[in-house]
């Protein structure tokens, strides 16, 4: 069942340490990316993926996304590789309700009612993002759409690490006692940054 939210997921980057684009990772009987559409696209109002420029492309996200109809609305990065703020912000702007779940599309084992439960907490905040092991998870958080402008205000001032943009932001930070209810092993935030992070991912998916 759908809330009433927006969901966004980033799928612009090079993927330097994996060595291969990420997205398109074999995971089961299809790919990481077809993974997270499966698991979002029933939990929330709509969802948005924002690819790299298609003339910079390196994976075949629009293929992709041929398989789950008109679903699914594909925007693009302006500039290639500047980033997660800008696509994030890109994301915000196309969306069509106030609270956006945003993620990277390297999280095979994100659970929706993770994504669900952030953008409840929300709030009068700007963003609700987790704190996993001590560190801030600022592309697997929600947002206010709202908060396009700020990110992008900061991120034109010259800083392009989205973890301190956020940090300007008005944010709950949200602890991981409170996620474990619902993740108890919190995989939603198992990034597959390597190919060991991703062998482990495959381990844990039972594949």
């Amino acid at each position: 069942m759908s809330n009433g939210a927006s969901a966004i997921i980033l799928t612009g980057g090079q993927s330097r340490r994996m060595g291969r684009p990420k997205a398109a990772l074999p995971f089961g009987n299809s790919t990481i990316l077809d993974r997270l559409i499966a698991e979002l696209a029933p939990a929330f109002a709509e969802l948005i993926v924002v690819a790299a420029p298609p003339e910079v492309e390196s994976h075949p996200v629009g293929e992709i996304l041929t398989r789950w109809g008109h679903r699914i609305t594909l925007i693009h990065d302006q500039e290639a590789f500047a980033g997660p703020a800008p696509a994030l912000v890109r994301g915000l702007r196309a969306a069509h309700h106030s609270t956006g779940f945003a993620c990277s599309c390297d999280l095979p084992l994100l659970r929706a009612k993770v994504a669900q439960a952030l953008c409840d907490m929300v709030g009068g905040f700007d963003a609700a993002i987790p704190a996993i092991a001590g560190q801030s998870q600022p592309i697997c958080a929600a947002y206010r759409r709202g908060s396009a402008d700020l990110i992008e205000t900061i991120a034109k001032e010259g800083e392009s690490r989205l973890t301190p943009i956020t940090a300007r932001l008005k944010v709950r930070l949200v602890a991981e006692a409170e996620l474990r209810p619902i993740d108890p092993d919190l995989r939603s935030f198992l990034n597959v940054n390597t190919r060991a992070d991703y062998a482990r991912a495959l381990t844990l998916a039972g594949f």
